[in-house]
């Protein structure tokens, strides 16, 4: 019999941030955060996205990409109370890559990710279905980090494996070096992108539509290397080709460095493309007075600004939206959970059932293999 259930959070989305909190000011908010922080001592781990708010950035103990944190969660053995400043599936990650004896927090239950719920469960057990019927061979599901815990299962658990924007070249090589076919979800881009890079043709990629339920694909089925479901990055759609072009045309010697989540139109037309721990290092890396566009969050592309200001950076769209979820993070959102900490309540504790876990760590496991 297909199994359909999916892992439910763990948190109760009606715990909202009590009224008082929203008339603290920032500075009363900031004295606080500072304050519990040195309460909690080494007992406290905080970690933050490349693309939370500049007024939560200060508080974290590392910053970085999801592979980055992935490292930093399971690399803590001591802290009791971590708290991630990013969406729900990067603090289920840490939850599994963490002890029994540690507990992580999202400071704000709503903070979710669009991309991941475009693949879930059910939907997933439904393509393998059909993907089971069509090919003799085995199909290998490779899923991006940005997924929740229960796809996350279902690839572990049929020898599949976990990528991120900055190992997913390495691992889908690997995976190809022993078999024929994979299954990349949830991001097209992402899977088209870095097939492509490792000289895979277009024309051996096919798109699953989940909402339909059916394989779109031309010519030999047979002849298929990447199955690539249809789920996208809303914040990096909104950087085009005609873009980039008028950048070039109004800035001689620019450079483009875009995030493998774009379309592979605009991954083409830019210079360079990679995850946003690369993007922060080829800037970095680069001359003095560089001229720099980039396709990714503007709330990192403007701390970039900040951060190089001997380079000229500006954002591919400066009128693109930042990602709605991953901004929901704000002052009075770490404040409360500190003090709901301190308090012994649980009230924003992520956590990950034993089957879901064990399942999710072994394809965890596949990806953090040397």
């Amino acid at each position: 019999m297909m199994h359909t259930e999916t892992v439910k959070p763990t948190f109760d989305k009606t715990n909202i941030i009590p009224e008082r909190y929203l008339h603290l000011s920032d500075g009363e908010m900031i004295r606080k955060i500072y304050e519990k922080k040195r309460q909690f001592g080494d007992d406290l781990l905080i970690l933050a996205h490349h693309y939370q708010k500049n007024e939560i950035i200060p508080f974290a103990d590392y910053v970085g990409d999801s592979l980055q944190l992935a490292k930093e969660a399971a690399a803590n053995q001591s802290a009791k109370h971590i708290i991630f400043c990013g969406v729900h599936f990067m603090a289920e990650t840490a939850d599994m890559l963490t002890t029994d004896d540690q507990k992580v927090y999202l400071p704000d239950a709503l903070a979710g990710c669009s991309m991941a719920d475009m693949a879930n469960l059910e939907q997933l057990e439904q393509a393998w279905q059909v993907l089971e019927a069509t090919f003799a061979e085995p199909v290998i599901p490779v899923t991006y980090i940005n997924s929740t815990a229960a796809v996350k299962a279902f690839v572990g658990n049929h020898d599949g494996v976990i990528v991120t924007s900055s190992n997913a070249e390495t691992i889908l090589k690997r995976v190809f070096d022993k078999h024929q076919r994979v299954l990349f979800l949830p991001d097209q881009h992402l899977g088209r992108n870095t097939a492509f890079q490792l000289g895979i043709p277009l024309e051996q990629m096919a798109v699953w539509h989940p909402k339909q339920n059916r394989l779109e694909a031309q010519g030999d089925l047979q002849s298929l290397q990447v199955i690539l479901w249809q789920g996208r990055c809303c914040v990096h759609q909104q950087y085009t080709v005609d873009q980039i072009a008028t950048l070039r045309s109004q800035i001689p010697g620019l450079k483009v460095i875009v995030h493998p989540e774009c379309p592979i139109e605009v991954v083409q037309a830019a210079d360079d493309y990679g995850s946003t721990k690369k993007i922060i290092d080829e800037v970095a890396a680069s001359p003095e007075g560089t001229k720099w566009a980039i396709g990714t969050d503007n709330n990192l592309v403007n701390r970039m600004i900040q951060t190089f200001p001997n380079h000229d950076i500006r954002s591919i769209n400066t009128s693109a939206f930042s990602c709605i979820t991953m901004n929901r993070i704000r002052l009075a959102h770490l404040l409360w959970t500190l003090e709901e900490i301190e308090q012994g309540s649980t009230i924003q504790q992520i956590t990950v059932d034993q089957a879901t876990q064990i399942n999710s760590l072994k394809a965890l496991d596949r990806m953090l293999a040397k």
